[in-house]
């Protein structure tokens, strides 16, 4: 090894050990104290804070920010005020003895209020094909698009939602689990499950146009967009924000409630400011803030798996409501699930 590369590693080494040093300097010194020792805060909540002074240094200054965004102290007290919510942390700067030094506390910060509880009116009902493991589900022009999943069974296809008549379809190959999609300019978008891989396809003539690969998402499962930008689902707790342009994860917002991060959000529409999203495994659809994450809203569909004809295969765990579209000219929604014979067209209702 010669000179030049030993000097590099030992550079590289001091680097890093002076940096550890110096957080491990911080937090022997001082911590972060919230009022009664607070692991989670609710959305403008006033708590207490204040700085654990372990060596009674004289502090000369502290400052407080969130994602950069910084957090006045009143009196004593904090009042968090985000434009997104979920996991987050907590930074102070303190100035002491001519230095400053950071010190972080990990938070949880939820919505300020508790979901509403919405209910259902049943409209129309319509055939569903109960070969389709419903994974995605839109309307666009008054056609119904649907992406399905399972490995050997998943397609993409278009037909008419009154009579279940096919216009056109493509099978995906036998390696993929096709999960969601959305349509926007002219392409419909469809994601595979576990492969790390998405479609975009020619929206008349479903001629495949490109691939597109998933950034920090863990898997693919719900698409939705606002006719800008699309959000993408990925079986935790996470939206990803995804640039149609360059089909990059450009950011996330965390579903969240007044007690909770939840991680469940499956299929995704979105309507007038809000996303809806089935619930994995479960027969309601979250009514979810498209911009701070706040779940807003629950809707109970337990009722509608009553009504369809269960086959002698029939099992809880692949017949689960999955499907949610919205009409934006009959302003109703149509909700499926996975190997349904029936499709629903429903208004929502509060309890």
């Amino acid at each position: 090894m010669n000179i030049a590369k030993i000097i590099c590693i030992l550079l590289i080494t001091s680097f890093f050990t002076s940096c550890g040093s110096g957080n491990q300097k911080a937090s022997s010194l001082f911590e972060i104290d919230l009022e009664n020792n607070l692991k989670k805060i609710n959305q403008n909540q006033e708590i207490g804070i204040s700085i654990k002074n372990k060596k009674e240094k004289q502090i000369e200054s502290v400052e407080y920010s969130i994602d950069n965004t910084t957090i006045p102290v009143n009196n004593g007290k904090i009042k968090v005020s985000l434009p997104t919510l979920g996991h987050k942390v907590l930074t102070a700067k303190i100035t002491f003895d001519g230095e400053t030094v950071e010190i972080n506390k990990n938070l949880k910060v939820l919505s300020e209020k508790a979901p509403e509880i919405y209910t259902y009116k049943i409209i129309n009902e319509y055939p569903h094909d109960t070969k389709a493991y419903t994974q995605g589900l839109e309307f666009y022009n008054d056609t119904l698009y649907e992406s399905t999943g399972k490995k050997g069974q998943s397609f993409l296809r278009k037909l008419n939602f009154k009579t279940g008549e096919v216009y056109k379809q493509i099978d995906l190959d036998e390696s993929y689990f096709g999960e969601g999609i959305t349509i926007l300019n002219d392409k419909i978008y469809q994601l595979t499950w576990q492969s790390g891989l998405g479609f975009i396809y020619n929206l008349n003539t479903f001629e495949k146009l490109d691939n597109f690969q998933y950034g920090k998402s863990r898997e693919g499962w719900g698409l939705t967009n606002d006719g800008s930008k699309i959000y993408k689902s990925d079986g935790t707790e996470k939206i990803w924000l995804i640039n149609p342009d360059t089909m990059t994860e450009e950011s996330h917002i965390e579903t969240v409630t007044n007690s909770s991060i939840f991680n469940s959000a499956n299929e995704l529409e979105y309507v007038d400011g809000k996303i809806y999203a089935n619930v994995y495994q479960k027969p309601s659809v979250m009514i979810i803030d498209s911009k701070t994450g706040a779940i807003e809203g629950v809707i109970n569909f337990s009722g509608l798996s009553d009504k369809i004809t269960k086959t002698e295969n029939w099992d809880k765990t692949n017949y689960v409501l999955n499907g949610i579209a919205y009409h934006p000219e009959r302003k109703t929604f149509f909700v499926t699930g996975k190997f349904w014979d029936k499709m629903f067209e429903v208004q929502i209702e509060k309890k």
